[in-house]
Order: C-alpha cells, then structure tokens, then sequence
C-alpha cells in the first residue's frame, strides 16, 4: 500500500509540474500563442524534408528525427536545449551524427518535446525507438523515460509511459516501448525526460513508427516483433494486470526489507490465494499471432505461509471461438522464499483464439507468488547447429584405467568405507553387446574386484574419468557383475556416474543367483563437467559385490549402420519378376521405369487435437506419414474426466482428419496402471464400482470406434504400475484383453512400455517384459503386439538390438509406439534417430514405428523435434526424410525376350511406365513380404 501511494503522489506532482510549466510566469499568453503558430509553421516547412530524411525508418511519424534540421519541431519543456553537429569538436564518441543536448534542467520531468497530434491515430500501435545519452555529474545509471501526454477538453490530462532505459555517461543506449490511443486526443505531445536535475539529456534519433495489423501485413514491421505483455515491469502500477482468483498488490520491500525488487522500483504480489492454480494475469488476446513462437521471460519467487521452496509455472489459458478451452504448460521452476528465480520458456498457438490470457501459478494456497517482471516476445529463431567437431574420437577405446587388473586395484578406489581387493575366476570374454560393438577384441584377464564390508547400497569401485571424455560422443558402458552371498533377493547392479554431483544411469542389471550377468547402457556428456566419476552400487548393505571388465569406450555408430544396410537389404526387399502380357515383341523390346511411391513398413507420429488448426503442421504430418497415435485425447482422463462427463468430440475430430487421408491409427490408450494417471473420481471408487467403470470404459470406447483403431495399447506401462491389478486382483489384466478383443475382434491388442531397450531400468528389462507377457497368455489375454516406448537417450545399435532379439523369440510383432530421441546439437540428434530407425528397419520381429511427435514445442521432451516451431525443418528432420528416400526402390531396363523383368526393391507400393514402340502406358502394383522367393507381378498391356 505504501508503494501504491507514493506512485499516486509521484503521478499527482508530476501533473501539478506540467501545469506550471503550461503557466510559466515567464511567457505571456500572447506569447505562447505566437510560439504555437511559429512551432506550426516549423512543421509544415519540415515535413517533406523529414520524409525524405526517415523513408529508411518506415512511416516515422516524427519530423527531424535525427537533428538533421537543428531543433525545429522540438521543444525544451521548462529547459534549455541545442544540438551540436556531426563535425562538432564537442562530438561525444561513438555519436556518428547529429545530437540534440537538453541542459540547465532543474525537474527530472524537464526534457525535449514533440507535437505529434494528427500524426497519430486511434487503435494503432506505435513504436518508439530513440538513442539517448546523458552527461553531467553522476555516477552509476539514471532512467530515461519516454512520455506520451494526452489533452482533451473537460477531462484530466493523462500521462503515458512508453518506455524506460538505464543510461550511464560516456554511453550511448536503445530506448524500446510503444503505446496505442484508445480515443484520439486534442493534443498528443511524446516528450524525453527522466535524468536527475542538472543532468544533461542527450538525445541523437527518435523514430516512431505505427504497427498496425495492416502494416504488419505489407511488411513495414517484423510480425509478432511487438511486446506481448504491457507494463511489464509494473512501472506503471497495476495497469493491464489482475489477479486469477486471487489479489494482487504492488510492494517495493517486504519481510522487513529483505526482500527488494531485482530490478526497477517495485514487484507484485499474488496474495490470499486459496487454490494452487490462483495467479497474477493478463489477457494478451490480440497481440499473440498464430503459428508464431514466443518466449516467456519472468522473474519470480515466493512467500509466506512457511513454505520455502515450490514450482511457479507460467501458464497459458486459450479459448477458441467455439468456446473449447486449451491451457498451455508455457515453463515452470522450482522458486524459494530465499532469492529471485529466472522462468523461461516458449509457447505457439496453432489456431486463432478468441482469447489468450498468461498467469503464474503453482504454489500452494496461503502462499504468495511475487514477481519483479514478465516479458513475452517473439522467440528468436536458434541458428542451425553444426556437427560436433571431435578430434581423435578414440572409436572402441577403453577409457578405463587398468580394466583388466594387472596391477592390482590402482586406478580404483572404494566409494564409502568399503574395501577392495582382486578375485580371479570371472569370465574371459566381453560380454554380448560390448562384443556386437567392439567386434574382435583381446580376451579379459579373468580377474574381477571383489567389494566387501559395503554398509550403503552406493559403496563399490570409483575411477574418476572426467579428462578422458569428449563432449557429445556416445559412450558404450559394459561390465560383468556377480554378488555375494547374503541377499534375500534379486539385486539391482548400476554402473552410474557422478557429473558434477549429479547422477546419470550407465546401465543395470538385476543379479538373483551367483552367475556372472552382463550390465550395458551408454550415456552422453553435452556440457563441460568439472569432474566426471564412474561407480557400481546397488546391492544392499552387507552383500558382496564383484565387478569384472569394466570398458567405457565411444562409439562408432556409423560403423554400424553398414552392417545394418546389409541386414535391411535381406529382410525388407524382395526379388520381384514382372512378367508382361499382350507385348508385341515384333516392334522390339520395351523400356521400363519403375518408381517406389511408398513402402509398406509403416512410419506414424504423435499428434494432438490442438495440432490440427496448424495447416502447415497438417501438411507436414500427411505427407511424411501413414500411421498416427493421439497423445491425450483417447486417454480415459481424457474422454471422461468427471463421472459421466464425456469428451470425445477431440478425438472424433483427429480420427476424421486421419481416415481421410488414409493414416491408420493407434488407440492409446484404453487404461493406465500407474496411479499418478488415474483420475481422482476413479481412484475414490469401491471395488464394485470400480469393477463397473472399468467393464464401462472398454465398452464406450470400443463401441464408438469398432473398426477404426488397428491396434489398441490396453493396459499401459504395467511393469511400472499396478493400480488396477491391486484394487481388482490379478485376473484384471487379462480380463481386459479378453473384453477389448470381443467389442473389436479387429484390432490387435498390444502391451506398452518404458526403457525396455536401453538397458537403464531393471523393472522393464526384456526378461521381465517376455515373463509377463507368458503371464498373460497363460491366462488367455490376446497378446497382438510388444510395444516399445522408445524414449531413449544416447541410443547404442548393440543394446537395443539385443533386446530386439530377446523379444523376438515370442513371435509376436514388435512396434516402437513411442519413439523419441533427445540432444541439444540437432545434427547428434539426428545421428541418434537414424540409429533407432536403421535398428528398426533391420530387425525382422520390428513391423513399425510411431514418434511421439515431430513439431518444436508440441513433444514431451526438449530437444527431440525434427520440425522447428514455426516450420523449418531440422538436421534431424532432414535425417528422417532422406532415410524413407533410401528405402525406397527405382530400376529401369528393357523387357526380356521372355516378356519380363527382374529387379530387387523394398516391399511396397509401385508405379511403372512402359514405353514401346506404339504406346506408352503407366500401372501401379504392390509387392508385399513373404519368403525368400521371388515375388510375380503380371502386367496386362
């Protein structure tokens, strides 16, 4: 409240300043109205000139902007004011032209003004920029601000700040802001002020330029350039901000003092909160454009109620003139009571709403969010990332030291109050993935640590690596790993590694009986770390821990991918004899052309019912793929998120948009085991009407679209959640199978899964994924498909493929139905999805994959797009579309003597152009899988 008062009292002096300066004793009435037809008729011989002199400004609407003309159509307010020329000795540096200096100031209000009435318009944005300096006797920064006053008759003059920069001596800075007239007044006067009296002004261009939608059109200004939020800094009070259900009130300190702005003078308060979702706000409908990204900038933290550390998150609320509502998760932070906290992130609109409006939320109700500033602008557009540049990338080279033990445990140390010390008789070959990538390698030495007296899960050998590792390599983790005797368990083993104090999973392995068992992962390093250490944990205080032929070496994936082109050759092309019929041979033989138009391995993506406002999304996502998965709008909180409330009106739409450009679908998913996904109405249920739910929701769903969803993922992440099997007992999962095959005998039934591929999580490794689907068909669940998420980090051929190969022996049809990769280099990421992808192709249980999306800002994971937010394509987009390229099949050559011709191609669709001597004529044919003889293809001509 006090700060509120003292900018009433700021404001009120400010107008009682601008009232006596109106009413200077120093000039007559009769004088003043002689400086106003002089200052008229100082416009009128300018304005050609100054039209001439900012054409390169666009439509600046100030006249001798740039001094060129002295000070006509500029006026010292209650001050003294002159320009000094580019040829002046007085030149400040780095001026480079003319500059007005505005002196003998005795008010901070005093400064240089401009009439710009009739220049302006009301409704039309205006953008100032003008370059500003000041001199005198100061130390540090002072504010320059930039004014807008506005006279009608019978009504009180208002004031309007534009913008405000901080300027030190010797320095010249961009002073930024706009402002728009909602009626027109009598007078508009822009005016420079702000700097501490006997502080100098100095002012070298002034350009003020409109912004209207049409200019923005013709191109006069940068789209989406403009500032999203007004008062952004709460300069101007409370102005365009309200709270979300809550109050909210200006402070310049709180909690005693310790808490003050970051910046500027003052911060807001989001107070008397009583919901996590109560919030500062401001409708920004109108100054956000779709299709267009924009960044979210605010500083924030929080208070009271002795709660010292939550998540602020800044939210984006849409209503789309249908009146269906959408909120956008724009960035979130873990904020504290103790500092100021920097919120960043970026958002797009796909559609056109009829209303947007930004607000913070998340802490808990009872305490405050206070926030010093939020920004929103037009994301820059990031520029292409270029390939890493590694030198001596050391391909299958151990970087640890004394792997083989040779000379004792040097080079180790234990983790913990443990001890070390070295056993023989462990294995004498590198265990499986380590040999598929190393290939032929030295036999190991047999020798292994033994860890013993461990009382903490994490003590075990430690080597510190950090000097050995290259920025954006991938590196293969694998070693042998036995325990003692003494658990009363299964065991989970993991190599990991301290970067930084922070932990990254190297690969596990659970260990139930005294064999040897291989771990293998990989990780990827892509910022300097001060300090890297390797370590393996896991197994519980007391029991021993043997660790043997440890080997952490970068990998060589293209190496790979050689041998995969050789294996996709064999499993996914075919002979194919076309054998010509009606041919006059007499003429001589024919000439043919064959073009693959698609294959039949099916390539899918993620999409969600917000996307499809987005043309050019849409065009991207029909051309490049024929299968599709919706992220939400299936889910069961989706379609019901209160008993009885039904929404599938979402997913009507995204199955219309599909099944007219021939795009299979997914149906994921028709239940989610783990709890944390299950709705509150739900979980609140007793077991009967939980039953009832459960026989209620396969029923709705698979009724409404029998026949449309070729697959269905039924239970989703079962090895990672158990919510309905322990409120239903067992039997509930193949129940499910059972009741989804009989409403859509159609569809194949899938399970679905995480981190079944990389090694990094022993709750899904392959064993357990190959043991609970025998469960399930035991029990008589109509298993159709293995889903493999694949949302994978620094993804290494040898790892997924053996657990490609593990799931393989079930003879069920594999699918990647989730599948995204992750870097902050795009051409890396594109390394990574060509491994995932040529893996894929390669192995024969594989019958497709489906990405978890492809557009910037629309994927669950940052830095996995292939499609930047408004439209470029990436590296890794690049990388996707030249591989469908190189699978698909082209030949030419002449007609045999026998009426035909051979080839081999990718399975797929075709079209062929013959050419004889009397006609030419086109025809399209299919090649489908089979076995390895050849496949015939009759062609009447």
């Amino acid at each position: 409240m006090r700060r509120v008062l003292a900018l009433c009292c700021n404001r009120l002096k400010h107008k009682q300043n601008q009232t006596q300066k109106e009413n200077n004793p120093q000039r007559s009435e009769e004088a003043m109205e002689n400086l106003k037809i002089e200052n008229a008729a100082d416009d009128s011989k300018n304005v050609n000139r100054d039209m001439v002199n900012s054409s390169s400004q666009g439509t600046n609407i100030i006249v001798n902007h740039d001094f060129c003309g002295g000070l006509q159509s500029w006026h010292p307010n209650c001050c003294e004011g002159y320009v000094v020329s580019a040829d002046s000795v007085h030149q400040q540096a780095n001026s480079g032209g003319n500059y007005a200096v505005v002196t003998n100031r005795k008010e901070c209000w005093q400064g240089l003004e401009q009439n710009i009435t009739g220049r302006v318009s009301p409704g039309s944005t205006y953008l100032v920029s003008a370059s500003v300096g000041v001199s005198g006797p100061l130390q540090g920064c002072v504010d320059v601000l930039a004014t807008v006053k506005m006279e009608c008759k019978g009504s009180e003059t208002k004031y309007s700040l534009v913008g405000r920069s901080s300027v030190s001596t010797g320095k010249w800075e961009k002073l930024e802001g706009k402002f728009t007239l909602s009626t027109m007044p009598d007078k508009a006067v822009f005016y420079l002020e702000g700097p501490s009296p006997e502080i100098d002004l100095l002012i070298q261009s002034v350009v003020i330029s409109c912004s209207s939608p049409k200019e923005r059109r013709q191109g006069n200004v940068s789209p989406g350039d403009e500032d999203v939020v007004l008062n952004p800094n709460f300069e101007d009070g409370l102005s365009n901000w309200t709270g979300r259900s809550c109050k909210v009130v200006l402070h310049d300190s709180m909690g005693d003092g310790k808490i003050v702005p970051q910046s500027g003078k003052v911060f807001a308060a989001a107070t008397e909160r009583t919901q996590n979702w109560n919030g500062i706000q401001q409708d920004i409908t109108g100054r956000v454009q779709r299709k267009l990204a924009y960044e979210a900038t605010a500083v924030v933290r929080i208070f009271g109620n002795n709660v010292t550390s939550s998540v602020v998150r800044a939210t984006l609320w849409v209503q789309s003139p249908n009146g269906r509502e959408q909120y956008i998760g724009i960035s979130n932070i873990q904020a504290t009571d103790k500092d100021w906290a920097q919120l960043k992130g970026k958002f797009l609109l796909n559609g056109s709403p009829s209303k947007v409006v930004i607000y913070l939320e998340g802490p808990p109700a009872g305490t405050d969010i206070l926030v010093n500033s939020i920004v929103v602008k037009h994301a820059e557009k990031a520029p292409p990332s270029s390939p890493p540049d590694i030198e001596n990338p050391g391909f299958g080279v151990n970087i640890i030291d004394n792997s083989n033990l040779s000379n004792g445990t040097n080079g180790w140390f234990p983790l913990g109050n443990c001890t070390l010390s070295v056993g023989t008789g462990s294995p004498h070959i590198l265990p499986p993935m380590a040999r598929d990538s190393l290939g032929a390698h030295e036999p190991l030495s047999g020798r292994y640590i033994l860890v013993t007296k461990r009382t903490q899960t994490w003590m075990g050998p430690a080597q510190m690596i950090g000097d050995k590792l290259k920025l954006f390599l991938t590196y293969q983790v694998s070693a042998w790993v036995r325990i003692g005797a003494g658990a009363t368990g299964p065991q989970n083993v993991n190599i990991a590694l301290g970067v930084d104090n922070q932990w990254v999973n190297g690969g596990q392995a659970e260990v139930g009986d005294n064999r040897w068992h291989e771990i293998g992962g990989s990780f990827r390093i892509e910022k300097q770390p001060a300090k890297v250490m390797v370590y393996i944990q896991g197994p519980a205080p007391g029991v021993d821990l043997m660790v043997a032929g440890v080997q952490i070496f970068a990998v060589d994936r293209h190496a790979r991918f050689r041998h995969l082109k050789k294996q996709t050759e064999m499993i996914r092309k075919r002979d194919v004899v076309l054998k010509f019929s009606g041919l006059d041979l007499s003429s001589g033989y024919g000439f043919v052309k064959i073009k693959q138009s698609q294959n039949s391995f099916p390539f899918g993506t993620c999409i969600s019912r917000t996307n499809i406002d987005n043309e050019d999304f849409v065009d991207f996502f029909v051309k490049n793929f024929n299968w599709s998965v919706f992220g939400n709008e299936l889910k069961w909180y989706w379609t019901e998120p209160q008993k009885g409330n039904f929404n599938y009106k979402d997913a009507d739409e995204m199955v219309d948009l599909c099944m007219s450009h021939n795009i299979d679908l997914r149906g994921h998913c028709i239940y989610w085991e783990v709890v944390d996904t299950v709705q509150q109405w739900i979980r609140s249920l007793s077991q009967n009407d939980l039953s009832t739910a459960v026989q209620s929701r396969v029923t709705d769903l698979l009724t409404r679209y029998k026949g449309k969803f070729r697959h269905y993922d039924v239970n989703n992440e079962m090895l990672h959640g158990s919510f309905y099997q322990d409120k239903l007992g067992k039997n509930i999962r193949a129940n499910m199978f059972k009741t989804a095959n009989q409403l859509d005998p159609s569809a194949l039934l899938f399970v679905n899964d995480y981190h079944v591929e990389d090694g990094c999580d022993t709750r899904s490794s392959p064993e357990k994924y190959i043991e609970q689907i025998l469960d399930l068909q035991l029990q008589g669940a109509p298993v159709g498909g293995i889903g493999i998420q694949g949302h994978i980090d620094s993804p290494v051929g040898p790892i997924v493929c053996s657990a490609l190969d593990k799931l393989g022996i079930l003879g069920l049809p594999i699918w990647f139905t989730e599948l995204d990769v992750s870097s902050s280099n795009e051409c890396v990421r594109a390394d990574d999805l060509e491994v995932m992808l040529r893996e894929a192709f390669a192995n024969p249980s594989v019958e497709g994959v489906v990405m978890w999306g492809f557009w910037e800002l629309f994927m669950s994971r940052e830095n996995s797009h292939l499609v930047n937010a408004e439209g470029d394509i990436n590296e890794a987009g690049k990388r996707y579309l030249q591989l469908k390229q190189e699978w698909l099949s082209h030949a030419h050559g002449h007609i045999d003597e026998q009426g035909q011709f051979r080839f081999r191609g990718f399975h797929g669709t075709y079209t062929i152009e013959i050419v004889t001597a009397s006609k030419k004529v086109q025809k399209t044919f299919v090649v489908d899988k089979g076995d390895d003889s050849p496949f015939e293809v009759s062609i009447a001509l």
